[in-house]
């Protein structure tokens, strides 16, 4: 790369974040529309957000109790695993259609269009951080404790939210050419569930298996996020290491992707 081009790629990179931070208001103001459309017109609004996984974790701790009952901490760790489940699965899926969804944004006025997915997954992340806030009760009734290891939260739901940003621009841009995405994407979905160690131990999986099975990044984060939440571990630095990797691979591509399609948007749209 000559060193006049690796110049331009430097002070283009700092002129989108230029850009992106003078659009800071209006960011605020789409994450809070999207945050509040979420339970507008519903007699329960956010507590919608809480009853869904307490009752999807009610129905699969009643069903599986008898394999995986005698797991240590079996309860807790199913709800851990269904609330950053549920961080993922909304996140992306909400973000496939943050472009399409807001047509006016894209083809009348100029704005950075990356920021129609990142309002959406903040107004995402506003949503998980308050289910996790009524989640650490939970998990204070049921162990009798909190500890001091869910200090680490916030560290590990930041790299979180960035992979769930990354996976966001790249589908968000795909779903503007290809509306059979979303059916794709919900296909996905279902099989990265039973993919993911959100129902079943670790230990339920045979050791041929584990190498490839650990490749799930969102097995990585859940793991994670038991480790400090329930069992009040530190986690390795393997695998932080690994989180951040993916994390930054995700987005990278994501963003890359975006920035190449996103030129034809408005016809598109």
């Amino acid at each position: 790369m000559r060193k006049g081009e690796g110049g331009a790629r430097v002070a283009e990179r700092l002129q989108y974040k230029a850009k992106m931070w003078q659009y800071r208001e209006l960011v605020r103001n789409l994450t809070i529309a999207d945050f509040k459309s979420r339970y507008q017109n519903t007699s329960l609004g956010f507590l919608w957000s809480i009853l869904s996984p307490l009752l999807l974790a009610g129905v699969l701790y009643f069903v599986f109790r008898h394999l995986f009952g005698q797991e240590e901490d079996f309860a807790a760790n199913l709800l851990v695993g269904i609330m950053a489940w549920r961080f993922f699965t909304i996140g992306t899926t909400s973000s496939l259609h943050a472009i399409v969804n807001k047509p006016s944004l894209v083809t009348k006025v100029y704005i950075p269009r990356q920021i129609l997915v990142l309002s959406n997954v903040l107004a995402n992340l506003i949503s998980s951080l308050l289910e996790f806030v009524v989640l650490l009760s939970i998990i204070f009734i049921l162990l009798g404790h909190l500890s001091i290891t869910v200090l680490l939260f916030p560290l590990i739901h930041f790299l979180y939210f960035w992979l769930i940003f990354g996976a966001g621009l790249l589908l968000s841009s795909l779903f503007v050419y290809f509306r059979d995405l979303d059916q794709m994407w919900e296909v996905l979905i279902n099989v990265l569930f039973f993919c993911s160690p959100i129902v079943y131990p670790l230990s339920v999986v045979p050791p041929y298996l584990m190498p490839y099975y650990m490749l799930n990044p969102l097995t990585q984060i859940i793991v994670i996020y038991r480790r400090v939440m329930v069992a009040g571990d530190i986690p390795s630095l393997t695998s932080l290491v690994g989180v951040i990797v993916v994390g930054i691979v995700v987005y990278l591509v994501g963003n890359l992707v975006f920035s190449k399609l996103q030129r034809r948007f408005a016809e598109e749209m």
